[in-house]
């Protein structure tokens, strides 16, 4: 069932990635999508709604509440690790160094990583973590909640979690960067461990900021 879970959560990003528009002068919003029909001005008009990350609340590493107002009027990166990770996390973050130093100081750009190791990445361990980066200020968030709230908001990232005894470092997840725009919809999926994939998500950033400017 676990394999099935891995298997089903990657093959949804990886269809999704593939059907990115073409139109390079916008994002498509990728996750799942209702149409809602209405009365406006006595006519029946149909919306589409688009998948979007719920409201949250986590402590960064300044053990400080962060929740989705925290992120409001920027874009941001999100993406899953754990501090004392041996495999995929330390190519991850390298990676995603690159993009934060090319946006650091952009008020519109933040990064958001969520801990699953929710026992031993307290908010004084994630700060040292980030420390050893040479993450400083504001714009890169590092949360670390309970147990049900981060494992809770993976898959509206759609991006699988678990704990797992049986690999390296006790826990299972996906590589992914997430793209998330100013009304919390995802607009794109990124394999955080391939330089050419971090390269494309900073293209996408810049294009996803062009949407914004006025």
């Amino acid at each position: 069932m676990r394999n099935l879970l891995l298997v089903t959560a990657f093959l949804s990003i990886l269809i999704l990635s593939a059907c990115r528009s073409s139109n390079t002068n916008k994002l498509p919003i990728l996750g799942s999508r209702e149409p809602v029909t209405k009365e406006v001005n006595g006519k029946t008009v149909t919306d589409t709604v688009y998948h979007s990350i719920p409201d949250f609340e986590f402590l960064n590493q300044d053990s400080l509440a962060i929740t989705e107002k925290t992120f409001e009027n920027s874009i941001y990166v999100a993406d899953f690790f754990f501090t004392s990770c041996p495999s995929i996390c330390p190519i991850m973050h390298r990676n995603l160094l690159e993009v934060y130093k090319k946006y650091k100081g952009n008020s519109e750009v933040m990064f958001l990583s969520h801990s699953i190791d929710t026992k031993y990445d307290t908010p004084s361990v994630l700060k040292s973590y980030a420390e050893k980066l040479g993450v400083t200020g504001n714009e890169w968030q590092f949360a670390s909640g309970t147990r049900e709230t981060i494992y809770g908001i993976s898959p509206e990232y759609m991006v699988f979690t678990e704990e797992n005894d049986q690999v390296a470092g006790g826990f299972e997840h996906q590589g992914w960067f997430i793209l998330v725009d100013k009304d919390r919809h995802i607009r794109g999926a990124y394999n955080g461990t391939d330089e050419k994939e971090v390269a494309k998500l900073m293209k996408d950033m810049d294009i996803l900021l062009s949407e914004y400017e006025k």
